[in-house]
């Protein structure tokens, strides 16, 4: 689904977020952004084909890229960036290096495992998107929305084709 302005707003109502509202939704992001590039990193590390190790670090570029811009909004809206990603993020991560040291990470496996992230991902910038944000917020969100969808439905595609070979 893209993430255009006639699509964002109709779900947008109110007045635009005060400052502390927007840093607070930004700061939100920023550590699903984390999330996101450390994830990543921790299957490139657990995979052994090449072109996925490759994938996979494409992919956490992409985050922390994402999280620059975040942080750069953050400033601008006068907040402090948060400083690190999630709870759940972290446990994800060390589930999927627990499996690693264990010889249980298949391909499949860490694709399920990746998917999983990037529909927490694609969840948390839906919600975000439904924030009356200011309109140069709004446009970076919907770009990094349309990002996460886009790895989302790629993950989705290599855990479907493992699928079928396994």
């Amino acid at each position: 689904m893209a993430y255009t302005e006639a699509t964002t707003d109709t779900l947008n109502t109110g007045p635009i977020l005060a400052n502390d509202e927007v840093v607070d939704v930004l700061n939100d992001l920023l550590e699903n952004s984390r999330d996101g590039e450390y994830g990543f990193r921790a299957c490139a590390e657990e995979v052994k084909d090449p072109a996925a190790k490759q994938l996979f670090a494409s992919r956490a570029e992409q985050c922390r890229k994402a999280g620059a811009e975040l942080i750069a909004l953050v400033t601008t809206y006068g907040g402090t960036p948060a400083s690190g990603g999630t709870t759940s993020g972290a446990l994800h991560r060390g589930w999927v290096h627990v499996k690693g040291s264990l010889g249980a990470n298949s391909e499949l496996s860490i694709l399920e495992s990746c998917e999983r992230g990037e529909d927490a991902a694609v969840a948390r910038y839906r919600k975000a998107m439904k924030q009356n944000l200011p309109a140069d917020v709004r446009g970076v969100i919907a770009m990094q929305a349309e990002g996460a969808q886009r790895n989302h439905d790629q993950i989705r595609d290599l855990r479907n084709a493992a699928r079928a070979r396994e």
